[in-house]
Order: C-alpha cells, then sequence, then structure tokens
C-alpha cells in the first residue's frame, strides 16, 4: 500500500494535522478489513484491492451553476439552504457565502480544508473528538462482579481509519453559544471519475444553546469500481440542538462506506436521518453518545433497495448519563434480489437511571427473491429504565395493492402509494418539506412510477 504512504506526503497541512494522519495511515496497514466472523459486519463483505485504489482526481472550480453536474442543478432548484458548498471528488467547485448577519455572529461555514487554514484553533479542538480513526470502545460500564459488553473489534476501524489518515476535503460548521441558525446549511458532494476513490468528513460544532441544521448529499452517476468512504461527527453541546440529514443516491457501482457518531452534552438535542437509495453497496453506521443528563437522540432511517444493492445499517444509542432519552426509528423497502441488513444495539451505563430508549426497524418486501437480516439488540445495567426495541419484515399488502389495481391504478403507481405510505411515519417527522419531496421523487423512479 504504498500509494497511500506516496498520496499522504503530498498533502499539505499543519504538524499536528500531519501527525494524526501519518498515526491514522499506520492503524489502517495493521488492521484486516472486516470479515464475517465480526458480528457487526457479519451479513456484509467488501471486497476492496487496496493496491489498485487511486483517488479521484482534481476538479476546478465553476463559476456558474449551470456548470454543475444537472443532478445537482436540480437539487439547487428545488431546495431551501441557506448557504451550500459542492465538491466533485477532493475539490470544492462552487459556493455559496454564508449571509451576513450569521457571520457576524460568529457562525462559520465553509469546506474543511479551508477550516483547517483559517480557524486551526476550533478545527484542532474538535476534528477526530468523535469519530476517530480507531473504531471508538462503546463497552458498557457495568456493574462490578457483571460482565460488560465486548469492546469492538479492531477491524471495525479499517475504514475510518483510512478516512481518518486521507480524507481530502469535506464541510465544517461552527455555530457560537447561544446563535440559532434559521435556514439549513448544506452540501452536495459528488463523483465523477470512476475507478477511484473519495475519503471526506463533515464537522459539524453546535456549542451550548446554539442550534443549526446541516444536510448533506451525496449524488453520482454510475460509476464501476469506486469507494466513498466518509465520517461525520456530530458535537452537540449543552442544551445545543442539531439536525443532521445525509441522502445518499450515488450511482451503479459505487461501494459506500460512512460512520456518522455524535456527541450529545446535557439537556441537547440530535435529531438525524440517514437515507440510503443508491450505490451498489452501502454500510452506514449511525451512532449517539448521550453524554449528558437530559440529552435526547432521534435516529430515523429510510432506505429502498432494489436491484442487486446490497444495504447495511449498524446504530447504536449509548446512555451514559441518566435521564437521557433515545429514540429510533429504521424503516427499509427490498425489491427483486436486493439485501436489507439493520444490526442496532441499546446500551444503558451503569447510572444511567430513567434512562428511556425505543428501537425499531420495520422492513417491506416487494420481492420473494430479497433478504432481509435484522438484529435488534439491548444491554442494560441500570435498573430503573424504560427500553424496548423490535423488528418486523413483511410482504406488500396484495389486498391493498388488488384494491388500488382495481380502481384503474397502474401496478408501479400503486406501489409507489403503498411505499410512500409505509415510509411515511419517517417522512412525517422530517420539517424539511424539499427534503421530503426529493426522497418521494427517488422513491417514484426506485418503483418505475416517475
Amino acid at each position: 500500500m504504498t500509494q497511500f504512504n506516496d498520496q499522504l506526503a503530498q498533502v499539505q497541512g499543519p504538524e499536528w494535522l500531519t501527525a494524526k494522519r501519518r498515526e491514522s495511515l499506520k492503524l489502517f496497514t495493521t488492521l484486516e478489513v472486516p470479515q464475517e466472523s465480526v458480528e457487526a459486519w457479519k451479513y456484509t463483505r467488501v471486497d476492496v484491492d487496496f493496491d489498485a485504489l487511486r483517488p479521484h482526481g482534481k476538479r476546478d472550480v465553476v463559476s456558474d451553476v449551470s456548470a454543475l453536474p444537472a443532478s445537482v442543478q436540480e437539487r439547487l432548484s428545488g431546495t431551501d439552504v441557506g448557504a451550500f458548498l459542492v465538491l466533485d471528488g477532493p475539490d470544492v467547485v462552487y459556493r455559496t457565502e454564508l449571509p451576513a448577519e450569521l457571520t457576524a455572529k460568529g457562525v462559520i461555514f465553509t469546506d474543511l480544508k479551508s477550516a483547517v487554514e483559517q480557524h486551526a484553533d476550533k478545527v484542532q479542538q474538535y476534528l477526530y473528538s468523535v469519530v476517530p480513526a480507531e473504531v471508538p470502545d462503546d463497552t458498557t460500564i457495568a456493574a462490578p462482579g457483571t460482565t460488560p459488553s465486548k469492546s469492538p473489534d479492531p477491524s471495525e476501524g479499517k475504514f475510518s481509519a483510512l478516512a481518518a489518515a486521507l480524507w481530502t476535503n469535506g464541510a465544517f460548521v461552527y455555530v457560537p453559544r447561544g446563535v440559532e441558525v434559521e435556514l439549513p446549511l448544506g452540501s452536495f458532494r459528488v463523483m465523477s471519475d470512476a475507478g477511484t476513490y473519495t475519503a471526506t468528513r463533515t464537522l459539524v460544532v453546535a456549542e451550548e444553546n446554539a442550534q443549526v441544521t446541516f444536510i448533506d448529499e451525496q449524488d453520482s452517476e454510475a460509476l464501476p469500481g469506486t469507494y466513498a468512504i466518509g465520517a461525520v461527527e456530530l458535537v452537540v453541546k449543552d442544551g445545543a440542538r442539531v439536525r443532521y440529514v445525509s441522502i445518499q443516491n450515488w450511482g451503479e457501482g459505487v461501494t459506500h462506506i460512512q460512520r456518522q457518531r455524535g456527541d450529545v452534552g446535557r439537556d441537547a438535542t440530535l435529531n438525524s436521518l440517514v437515507v440510503t437509495m443508491g450505490g451498489t453497496l452501502s454500510r452506514t453506521e449511525m451512532q449517539s453518545y448521550l453524554r449528558g443528563q437530559g440529552a435526547d437522540s432521534e435516529m430515523l432511517a429510510l432506505y429502498f433497495a432494489n436491484a442487486d444493492q446490497h444495504f447495511d445499517h449498524y446504530t447504536l444509542q449509548h446512555h451514559a448519563a441518566a435521564n437521557a432519552h433515545s429514540d429510533l426509528l429504521y424503516k427499509g423497502v427490498n425489491n427483486d434480489q436486493a439485501v436489507g441488513v439493520f444490526s442496532g444495539m441499546i446500551k444503558v451505563d451503569l447510572g444511567a437511571q430513567k434512562t428511556d430508549a425505543y428501537q425499531k426497524h420495520r422492513t417491506l418486501m416487494l420481492s420473494s427473491e430479497a433478504r432481509n437480516y435484522s438484529v435488534p439488540q439491548l444491554e442494560i445495567n441500570a435498573n430503573d429504565v424504560r427500553c424496548s426495541h423490535g423488528s418486523t419484515t413483511s410482504p406488500v399488502d396484495q389486498e391493498a395493492l388488488f384494491f388500488l389495481r382495481s380502481r384503474g391504478i397502474s401496478k408501479e403507481t400503486a406501489e409507489k402509494m403503498l411505499v410512500t405510505a409505509f415510509l411515511e411515519d419517517v417522512l412525517g417527522r422530517v420539517p424539511l418539506a424539499s427534503v421530503v419531496k426529493y426522497i418521494e421523487g427517488i422513491i417514484a423512479k426506485k418503483v418505475g412510477a416517475a
């Protein structure tokens, strides 16, 4: 893997960051790719020849929206973000500026590469603090004399280590104490170079009692043999409110691997939504670490896998403090020969009394050839808690489908209606009309009713 050392040697940056990159790459070289024997990766195998990987090509800045990919132009015509970045591979190719009144209040929104140069103190304080190179040790704090959960297998950090070492760019958001950003901020990430890889990072920091919404979108045409590796760090300080939305709609042939983790402080709220629609293989980890008393985490997701797509979602609701609340709702649709995987864990530490945690996963099967694996789990080490989990997998309601067809509605339109209705209790929780409309459009294309 000498090409990774060569790539790292070409990366410019301060010494503290260069040292961290070197350390991360060294860790990467010592770890194996997670195998089926690793519980968290039991149903997903990533076949990748690291020696053959080459970085995504450089891209030049464009001066007009009309020069952006058609998919991005379409989204920008219907989005309600207050400011945004467009990244093609490693480079920012277009951006809009943050409103002057927010800049005057100390809000920062820029690409991560520029943030390292212009806001080094803040980036150094928070970068890698939530998603380090190694897999976080989320071992539950258990009562004396009992056996806590075992630490994660080190190989689970293989791709996180690569992302930590060789990330090229991403988004950086910083909201000072007490500042509320009303309109969402956004990042549109595209790739246009087949047979390459891109490693990106998103870092969102909301100081005490701050508020912000960030929409992170990924899109491309079909790109055989292409890899998108990412990390998302969400720092939610005491009393802050952060809403994070990730919409993954990569083209056929893309392998997507992303670890998203939120660190939630006292009386703080993290609302997150993960939408998985594209790529050939997608592995998304979504974790909330409820550090402070009264912390609240809402974890929503929806996915639609068809053809031969393989979508794997791994979640963790880790309650480390008392009186915290978490609510997870995942809903997915599998069609054709697609495979869906869900593995979710609620962990309650010793002393995290009055925990209130819910986990629900529902899957709709549109094809008898599709497969689904669901593994909900609980690990509780406090005695005054309310925790529940559940999972169901069921075929489409044939009576409902027949009823719609008998009213002259085509099969495709009828399936779109049933799928949209199935996903509605997730979409209904998202107060972003343009995002919901965009997702419904993707669903229509998936069932051939667009």
